[in-house]
């Protein structure tokens, strides 16, 4: 299963997630560069719990080479698609924990959760010789949190069957809560052996997250996300939508809603319409013209109900100007 985006639009610009996913693709191109001293490289900076656990390991590193892997590993990756794969699931479920949690709470919870989920790895695999390096428990954690504050969101998901890609929404619940269990499947799965991911760090960052999330909206705000929102704040609504349409009656053609900003509406925009229909989901081009108005209609001809004489009706996309 792969998510495509989820349905919980952000009302900010996410500067922090940006910044992050930035900060993890300059660290994987410095990696490149390593050439030869890769190795070496991962060695030092990524999370590897026996130069913790086995004194004459321990011996040979001073106090801030031990401290610095705990922040650096998050940062670091074992390959381009580990990179993509982490990013891509950062870039869909950060913003909406950024907007929640605003722009500095979100920084710190990020850090936390990449630290604690470091430490749950440690603490399950003290004697491990393997350096553990990704994002993969920091953005657990961010999963975690969304699981809290959007559990009826829908993910939007791509299920490829037999090389032909298919669509299907899902309750972030559901799909958060498969991938929890399944991190779990193999812990048990690799029980005894050795292995090169980091599953307890999934965990850890995971539940951390739920758990910090929690403690934040205990501490008082410090008001500066207010201060900085009309800066941040969105212009244009996302790209691809999910639309179900209906279709009162006999009447041939279907009716939905379509959501924009007022800059689209005034200037114009173009969007990706995705329209369940049974085990089929159909993708279409939508031009929003410059000018639009609350309430005006967007006639897609031909995609309505299937008439008796073989016809169909059409679809009328009903325009929402989301301030």
């Amino acid at each position: 299963m792969i998510p495509i985006r989820d349905t919980v639009s952000s009302k900010n610009f996410p500067v922090i997630n940006n910044v992050i996913i930035g900060v993890n693709v300059t660290l994987y191109l410095v990696e490149l560069m390593q050439g030869g001293g890769l190795g070496e490289f991962i060695y030092i900076y990524g999370l590897v719990p026996a130069r913790y656990s086995v004194p004459q390991l321990r011996s040979y590193f001073s106090i801030g080479e031990q401290v610095i892997p705990f922040i650096s590993f998050m940062f670091l990756h074992g390959g381009l698609w580990h990179l993509l794969g982490n990013m891509w699931s950062l870039y869909i479920f950060g913003d909406n924990v950024e907007d929640h949690l605003g722009h500095v709470r979100y920084l710190s919870f990020y850090l936390l959760c990449g630290l604690t989920s470091g430490s749950s790895h440690l603490m399950f695999n003290l004697h491990s010789n393997i350096p553990t390096i990704g994002a993969s428990g920091a953005i657990a954690g961010v999963m975690g949190a969304y699981f809290i504050l959007h559990p009826r969101a829908k993910i939007l998901t791509l299920i490829p069957l037999f090389f032909i890609p298919y669509f299907i929404e899902m309750p972030a619940f559901l799909f958060l809560g498969f991938w929890f269990v399944l991190q779990f499947v193999n812990v048990a799965g690799s029980h005894g052996t050795v292995s090169g991911i980091a599953w307890w760090a999934h965990i850890g960052g995971f539940v951390f997250g739920i758990i910090f999330l929690k403690m934040f909206h205990i501490l008082p705000a410090t008001g500066f996300t207010d201060k900085v929102q009309h800066l941040t704040e969105r212009k244009k609504t996302h790209r691809l939508q999910v639309i179900r349409p209906i279709g009162p009656g006999k009447d041939p053609h279907l009716y939905g809603i379509i959501t924009v900003t007022p800059h689209e509406a005034s200037a114009g925009t173009l969007k990706l319409v995705n329209i369940p229909w049974g085990f089929h989901n159909r993708l279409f081009r939508v031009t929003v013209p410059p000018g639009t108005l609350e309430g005006s209609k967007l006639r897609l001809k031909g995609q309505g109900k299937q008439m008796e004489s073989h016809r169909r009706g059409d679809l009328y996309l009903k325009v929402f100007i989301k301030s």
